[in-house]
């Protein structure tokens, strides 16, 4: 038998040794989040945890541990039938439940007795959150950011796709978090993570930076959609260098159209996402909007929307939270097509 405990912070350094990362918890705890590639093999699913819990404490532990015993084990041979059994004798998992007890244990003492060698993280999933959080404060420092900011539709998006693709590093926050960062950047159809979960993508996109060459980022406001930036980063990315991208008011308009296509075969959707507005804006010009989307004046709507919201909330913002923001480089791509982007994302890294 070779069954190991492996504190998290270590575990945080050695997550690419592991053949496979399982996660014994259930599937309602998984997807709010989980280790980086982890593989959700539930030792009680969620209603069975649900059913375990509530014996545990309506009749007794003893009862709720033999029951719960029971379904594990039918669930453990399940894993094993449909997971385990092509697997090479070197082959070597890393496990982990809630704190590192009884679930994840289960399993794990089964895998090391049929001759696996099986890491076990200590303190679990709660020990590697809080060792993940303040890792993030750790790292953050150490690296070079180069903050990609410009009104809403100069492209700053497809320029970080375009420096990704030349191998640049690119932290994309609007990408992990499943949102454009806007009152009409929800992604229909596209649920955002979980806060925890987006921290952790986030921490995953981190440790992967070489802390030598500068990484790429847009400028973004403390929240994109309802998922709040981890305040170390927040305040590295406002105390950055600052690049400025610009382009024509009619470019920036054709852009978004491009972008935000769903919106204009969604009318009805737009003028929800319009309606929004009306606190900041007044119920007359937000009907005024409806009523253009509604006409298939999209271009109008846009055009305004950026000169009467976006573009006068966006200078303020960056003028009172970016420090170097008033001595940012310019950036002028000749127009918002890939190419064009493609071109000026050579010239940033020559």
């Amino acid at each position: 038998m070779s069954l190991t405990l492996l504190g998290a912070a270590e575990v945080m350094a050695r997550l690419a040794d592991f053949d496979a990362i399982i996660d014994a918890r259930s599937e309602d705890e998984y997807q709010a989040d989980h280790l980086p590639g982890a593989i959700n093999w539930p030792t009680l699913n969620n209603a069975e945890r649900i059913e375990i819990g509530t014996l545990y404490k309506q009749v007794n532990p003893f009862e709720a541990r033999k029951r719960g015993a029971a379904k594990a084990a039918r669930n453990i041979a399940a894993h094993i039938e449909q997971h385990v059994i092509d697997k090479p004798r070197d082959w070597q998992p890393l496990a982990y439940c809630w704190r590192g007890g009884q679930r994840s244990g289960s399993l794990s003492l089964v895998l090391s007795q049929i001759g696996f060698r099986v890491t076990l993280v200590e303190g679990g999933y709660k020990a590697f959150r809080a060792a993940l959080v303040q890792d993030i404060v750790a790292r953050v420092p150490k690296l070079m950011f180069r903050v990609v900011c410009g009104p809403t539709g100069s492209g700053k998006t497809r320029l970080l796709q375009a420096l990704a693709k030349q191998g640049a590093q690119v932290l994309d926050l609007e990408a992990l978090a499943n949102h454009r960062s806007s009152v009409l950047g929800a992604v229909p159809g596209l649920a955002q993570p979980s806060q925890k979960h987006f921290e952790t993508l986030v921490w995953d996109q981190l440790r992967q930076f070489d802390t030598a060459v500068p990484v790429f980022v847009e400028s973004e406001s403390k929240k994109v959609g309802n998922l709040s930036v981890p305040t170390a980063l927040m305040d590295a990315m406002r105390n950055s260098p600052c690049l400025n991208l610009q382009l024509s008011d009619e470019e920036r308009v054709a852009l978004l159209l491009e972008d935000y296509d769903y919106l204009t075969r969604d009318v009805a959707y737009f003028c929800e996402r319009l309606e929004k507005l009306t606190e900041l804006k007044g119920h007359e010009v937000v009907k005024r909007w409806q009523g253009m989307a509604q006409s298939g004046d999209f271009a109008t709507v846009v055009m305004e929307l950026l000169t009467q919201h976006y573009d006068p909330a966006y200078a303020q913002s960056m003028q009172r939270n970016f420090v170097q923001f008033a001595r940012a480089a310019p950036l002028t791509p000749t127009d918002r097509s890939a190419e064009a982007m493609h071109t000026l994302a050579s010239q940033m890294l020559a």
